[in-house]
């Protein structure tokens, strides 16, 4: 079971990194708009990724 915890933690982290590698290399190209729209949904995103997390890790 930890060993299942630990690669979640770890698909966990990779998801938040390749998200927020995402959102800055679209921003350059995205209109200001839809570019804070997309960056509003990723920290929605990143913060229920670390809830959950979270959760795993009690």
């Amino acid at each position: 079971m930890v060993d299942d915890k630990n690669e979640i933690d770890k698909l966990i982290d990779n998801m938040i990194s390749s998200g927020d590698e995402l959102v800055d290399n679209l921003k350059s190209v995205l209109p200001n708009s839809l570019s804070e729209s997309m960056v509003m949904f990723h920290e929605s995103h990143v913060a229920n990724l670390k809830k959950i997390k979270e959760f795993l890790n009690k």
